[in-house]
């Protein structure tokens, strides 16, 4: 497996956003494959065919960032092993769309590590052995970039434990995670084919900050809908039966608890709590204090997606 060696010691961050806008990162590949709840295809696809760089910058990214080290300095202790930093962005040969910026290199040993930082409320995805099935596909993409043949990846689960686990090279995982890039890039990103939506609420940002105000007013006409049209119609009458069946149980738990605010069995742990609201009397202030309340508003455009059978 032959690649190329970037560096990036010397980058800024700005230059080092930009470079990996040239193609697919491990971060991407769960994304693009549809296992990633965070993101989707149509997200990559946008970050990858428009010029604006789009940096994700809240507690959650600047924790895992700021934690890397640790979690570096937990692996060697737990393993004995000692990590280095690569400084160099790695692209593959023979698919030059193919980048991998890892964390830490193993040294005396084919392998890499890949650091990662949760909650407590992610801990069960890492119980007995379990990996995220995103952040396995970005340890393959890895392995296949810079030709090493295992790859490590850690996780501080904040407030309970480190946990590690050790991937080998997989022909045919590589060679499916290879195939899937290979068509997006070729067949999305190259043709300026915008892929198919997903249905999640990363398509959903991504399609309405492109399309962000109605201005033609003329009348679309719809072929090739009327099967999705009727299989939604479906779905959302399964969807109400469904939402129905669930809430009449929840209710008779209520019966059940009467004023009490907890409930258990072996498996579940249910809290029916008081909660207090306080919210602005608008309405009031309007008549009351309608120049207070005018100075006050704020107004903002969006669009509302409706559909109605005739």
């Amino acid at each position: 497996m032959s690649f190329t060696k970037i560096p990036t010691k010397n980058l800024s961050h700005n230059e080092w956003l930009r470079l990996r806008k040239t193609g697919i990162g491990g971060s991407d590949v769960g994304a693009i494959c549809g296992v990633n709840k965070y993101s989707s295809p149509v997200k990559i696809y946008q970050d990858k065919t428009t010029d604006t760089i789009t940096e994700i910058n809240n507690e959650a990214t600047r924790i895992g960032h700021d934690l890397e080290d640790y979690c570096a300095r937990r692996f060697m202790e737990e393993t004995g092993l000692k990590v280095r930093k690569s400084n160099f962005m790695y692209r593959s040969t023979e698919h030059p769309f193919m980048l991998a910026d890892v964390d830490r290199l193993v040294i005396g040993e084919d392998a890499g590590l890949e650091c990662k930082t949760t909650n407590i409320l992610n801990a069960s995805q890492w119980k007995n052995g379990q990996i995220p099935i995103s952040y396995v596909m970005q340890c393959y993409h890895y392995m296949y970039c810079t030709g090493r043949k295992t790859w490590y990846i850690a996780c501080v689960i904040l407030g309970k434990e480190f946990v590690y686990r050790k991937l080998t090279w997989n022909d045919d995982i590589i060679n499916n995670i290879v195939s899937i890039e290979y068509d997006f890039w070729q067949n999305n990103v190259l043709k300026g084919i915008m892929p198919e939506p997903d249905g999640s609420s990363s398509s959903d940002n991504i399609i309405s900050s492109m399309f962000p105000t109605a201005e033609n007013k003329d009348v679309i006409k719809l072929t090739g809908f009327d099967e999705k049209l009727s299989k939604r119609d479906s779905l959302i009458s399964e969807i109400s039966q469904l939402e129905k069946e669930k809430k009449k149980i929840e209710q008779e738990i209520q019966i059940k608890m009467e004023d009490s605010e907890f409930a258990e069995n072996d498996t579940h742990r249910i809290k029916w709590s008081n909660v207090e609201t306080v919210r602005l009397d608008t309405q009031r202030l309007h008549k009351e204090l309608p120049n207070i309340y005018n100075q006050f508003l704020k107004k903002t455009v969006s669009r509302r997606f409706q559909i109605k059978a005739v």
